[in-house]
Formats: structure tokens, C-alpha cells, sequence
């Protein structure tokens, strides 16, 4: 349930861990690295993928990273991904080890994505190509963004696909994926199933995440403030959330 009211401080996870099998889901952009102009311009810590690793270890391997991003695009920024993960918001998973999960996901058509880029092009946007989708950014040209939500909506809804929108982005992808849906996905399978699920994330689209974890028992944790979210807990910063990580 969305609530108005602001998060408290989650317990640390070492008390989490103590009382019973924990599951981590993280967001990337704005929860394990901070936000930049652009989506090549982060800066991820330096040594970010072993301390993933070493926080699985931790879990029992329960830890997955969470992401708009497509999978391949996080290894070309901090490499191989050693937990599981879920990219492009749940449209391409795999286990930890390497082996994918679920159907496999569909690729952009491709009218879907020379549109976007002649949008992109014409009103002075980054476009960002994903392995199975597409997005509008607009952070340089903020006055573009409801132009750029409508144009993905409506692009969206002629070929059956779903818009997403974010912070100063708004995506194309299918309507399948979600964050919500990735987080299922892995609760149905060792060693996450009987676990409690943690999702930490500071965008819309982590909202999806947020739920899925209240119905497996447990909760969201969003990172940095917003007016309505149903997460139950709140990190300021992404200092923040790798201090209560311990990474």
C-alpha cells in the first residue's frame, strides 16, 4: 500500500540476518552507484562486483542486482556480475551461475526503436539501447520529458509493448517485464525460496520490487526521499545503503 507518510531506518542487516534467512534485491543506478548525467558517465566503486560477491557469500548466495540497466551493460562498468541478476527491469534473468531464468526475452522491434531514435535525435535526447528495450533520457533537456513520456506511451501502446518512466527517463520494454515479476521469479527458486526479501531502489520502477517483497514477507527500502512510496524503510544516499550493506 502507497503511504504518504516517511519511511524509518531499516534495522541493519546484520540484525536481519540473525533472525532468519534474508533475501537482497538492489537496484543499480541511484542505490549501488550514483546517479550521472548520462547513463556511461557513472562512477561505480572501485571493486563494486567482489564486494557483491562477498555480500552473497554472506546470504547464502540470496542477493540479486535488480536493474533498468541490461546485464551486459553493468559488466562493461564494474565487470562480470558474480550474484544474479535480473536487467532491462526483469526482462533478461539469470542465476548466479551464469544459467538464464525464465523463457528469455524478446529484442526491440525494430520500428519501435529507429522511432525512438529519430526522437531522440529531434529533440536533443540520449537515447540508450538496451538488450531488450529502449530509453528516452532527457536529464540534459528536462523541459523535453512530457513530450518524451507521451511519445514512449503512445509508441508503446501501438506495438503492444509498456512505457516506463524513471528519473528524467522514460523506457520502452515488454509488457511482461517488471521489477516486481523478477523478484518472483527468483523467490520460486533455491536459495532464495523461504527467504524474506528485501528491495532496495530509489525509482518508480521500484515500486514493482517493493510490493513483490511485502507478499513473500518482507519489505522495501527506498533510497533517498519521495512524497508517496510504499516502501517501509528509507537510506538517505548511496553512501548510505553501501554503509548498511557493509560492503
Amino acid at each position: 500500500m502507497v503511504s504518504s507518510l516517511s519511511p524509518g531506518s531499516p534495522p541493519t542487516l546484520r540484525s536481519l540476518i540473525g533472525s532468519g534467512p534474508v533475501a537482497l534485491f538492489l537496484d543499480f543506478d541511484g542505490t549501488l552507484v550514483a546517479l550521472a548525467p548520462g547513463p556511461d558517465a557513472i562512477r561505480p566503486r572501485e571493486g563494486l562486483a567482489s564486494r557483491l560477491r562477498a555480500l552473497a557469500e554472506r546470504l547464502e548466495g540470496r542477493c540479486a542486482v535488480v536493474s533498468g540497466r541490461g546485464l551486459s551493460d553493468i559488466e562493461k562498468h564494474i565487470g562480470p556480475l558474480p550474484v544474479a541478476g535480473a536487467g532491462s527491469h526483469g526482462s533478461d534473468m539469470r542465476r548466479a551461475d551464469g544459467s538464464a531464468l525464465g523463457e528469455g526475452a524478446l529484442s526491440l522491434p525494430e520500428d519501435i526503436e529507429r522511432r525512438l531514435r529519430a526522437f531522440a535525435a529531434e529533440h536533443g535526447l540520449d537515447y540508450e539501447h538496451k538488450p531488450h528495450g529502449g530509453a528516452l533520457h532527457y536529464r540534459s533537456n528536462p523541459d523535453s520529458g512530457e513530450a518524451a513520456n507521451a511519445f514512449a506511451r503512445s509508441l508503446a501502446e501501438e506495438h503492444g509493448w509498456a512505457a516506463q518512466g524513471g528519473k528524467c527517463v522514460v523506457e520502452i520494454v515488454a509488457r511482461s517485464a517488471n521489477k516486481g515479476a523478477a523478484v518472483r521469479s527468483f523467490m520460486q527458486e533455491s536459495p532464495f525460496a523461504g527467504s524474506r526479501p528485501y528491495f532496495l531502489g530509489d525509482d518508480l520502477t521500484d515500486e514493482a520490487g517493493f510490493a513483490a517483497c511485502e507478499e513473500f514477507g518482507g519489505a522495501g527500502i527506498i533510497v533517498g526521499e519521495r512524497a508517496e512510496t510504499r516502501a517501509q524503510f528509507m537510506l538517505e544516499s548511496v553512501t548510505t545503503v553501501h554503509e548498511w550493506l557493509e560492503l
